[in-house]
């Protein structure tokens, strides 16, 4: 199977396409950027509300979480690009594509956020509340920053797999590295040349972030045990 696959690669057609699928890699990092703030953003506040003394705020928080988390991310990029022009919201694919995308991110990384606020031993908000502070500053220069330190790694493989997860896009028309992919297929009918290369591309991408991540996570393990 494999001598049939590099039968079908055609290495010449793959030199030619790598300006195209570094274009495609490049509007994907790009997308992927904007939508990390917004996800990150947005999931600092909901991860704050999951554990908020304040029931409406709390109970948003989860129904926002569990709502986005048990429905297809397509679904929800559907939404927002077909569905919002129909209240006379009109968004273009990119700008629609990038908030899908934070969105959906926003929701896992406030269970993230969640997780590494409750990982704080709660004996750093009475000392931050002994000094004088009200909640919000003690959350804003105690709790978090030791919050994020814990789940660095886990926002980071958050962000790994949105990287990914912006392939598709491809489906709203964007000029992303699964597209130029589909429209080198369409042009020169060779599936193989273009599908491998833009696999090639989102693991030249993915891999480093992989090790990054593998590298700060063991770091901080060999910190906290010496």
């Amino acid at each position: 199977m494999v001598q049939s696959i590099l039968s079908q690669f055609n290495l010449e057609l793959f030199l030619k396409i790598i300006p195209q699928l570094i274009d495609g890699s490049v509007m994907t990092i790009k997308i992927t950027v904007f939508s990390i703030i917004i996800g990150l953003f947005l999931g600092t506040i909901l991860g704050m509300g999951r554990i908020s003394h304040n029931v409406i705020y709390r109970y948003f928080s989860s129904f926002y979480i569990e709502f986005v988390r048990g429905t297809p991310l397509l679904v929800q990029i559907m939404i927002i690009y077909f569905g919002l022009p129909s209240f006379g919201i009109n968004l273009g694919a990119y700008a629609a594509g990038i908030l899908a995308l934070g969105l959906n991110s926003g929701a896992y990384v406030g269970e993230i956020i969640k997780a590494g606020i409750l990982s704080v031993h709660v004996g750093q908000m009475e000392a931050a509340r002994s000094l004088g502070m009200n909640y919000t500053k003690a959350m804003r220069y105690i709790i978090l920053p030791q919050a994020f330190r814990n789940v660095l790694p886990a926002i980071g493989n958050e962000f790994i797999l949105l990287l990914k997860d912006s392939s598709l896009l491809s489906t709203i028309a964007i000029i992303e590295l699964t597209r130029v992919g589909k429209q080198i297929y369409s042009s020169t009918y060779n599936a193989w040349t273009p599908l491998l290369g833009v696999a090639l591309f989102y693991l030249i991408m993915t891999l480093p972030l992989s090790k990054l991540v593998q590298y700060i996570e063991n770091r901080w393990k060999i910190d906290r045990n010496s």
